[in-house]
């Protein structure tokens, strides 16, 4: 795609797609973050990782006194399995698909212990754990979208859910 920036510099990227009309839709979405002024933080996202952003929403939106203590506990221990599988992953990468997947993968396994005698493996992970880990992702990634640094929020991300 071809387009001009904000300063009226000519930019050209790839699309990295053989799809017209999704091109097509890849060049809408880049000049109207161009009119919005928001094109330097898209391209910004499209160059950082989750686990990146996770560090930096961690410093930066996680701590007291933004958050409580204990929210910001919860946000660095369900990190510890989001980075294994999400780390690596472009930002504007991550989908809905993914996550789902992951989701099914927690609930199959098993909680892992530290004792003397070494790690051991109890029952399955609780429900209720992996819905702490996902409402972490949540809260990582709408603060990404909240910040332009993503364009937008993966389908499960976008609905609210309670339990």
């Amino acid at each position: 795609m071809r387009y001009r920036d904000r300063p009226g510099i000519r930019r050209l990227e790839s699309t990295n797609t053989d799809d017209w009309q999704e091109a097509q839709r890849q060049l809408r979405e880049r000049l109207q973050a161009r009119d919005n002024n928001t094109l330097a933080t898209v391209s910004r996202g499209e160059q950082l990782t989750v686990g990146e952003w996770a560090d930096f929403f961690i410093e930066n939106y996680s701590k007291p006194p933004i958050r409580a203590t204990k929210t910001h506990d919860v946000n660095e221990n369900a990190l510890k399995s989001l980075r294994s599988v999400f780390g690596s992953i472009k930002l504007t990468e991550i989908d809905a698909t993914g996550i789902e997947s992951h989701i099914r993968n927690r609930l199959k396994q098993r909680k892992r212990v530290r004792r003397k005698s070494g790690v051991v493996e109890l029952g399955l992970l609780k429900p209720a754990t992996v819905h702490q880990e996902f409402q972490a992702l949540r809260r990582i990634l709408s603060v990404a979208v909240k910040r332009s640094s993503a364009h937008r929020t993966p389908a499960p991300l976008s609905s609210s859910r309670s339990s």
